[in-house]
């Protein structure tokens, strides 16, 4: 992982898996310690970008089964109906 953010794949542009990946390193680097205050502070920024696309595919997820959940009970319920 390159410390100067010149190497970093947009954020918007990562996948889950990718996103939670270098999070975890980005966390271990910040937990190790002996970075200067300024590459500090920009790990801990891309952090919270990856925590929040994190969340966001979480959240396409949830809506995508919530979704799923919801056709088939309306399906079971015409069923039931007829």
């Amino acid at each position: 992982m390159s410390t100067d953010g010149e190497d970093y794949t947009p954020v918007a542009e990562l996948g889950y898996e990718e996103a939670r990946d270098e999070l975890a390193d980005i966390v271990s680097t910040l937990e190790h310690g002996g970075l200067d205050l300024d590459t500090s502070l920009a790990l801990w920024e891309r952090g919270e970008a990856l925590a929040t696309r994190c969340e966001e595919h979480l959240r396409g997820a949830r809506e995508r089964i919530e979704t799923v959940i919801a056709q088939k009970n309306s399906a079971d319920e015409d069923d039931d109906q007829n």
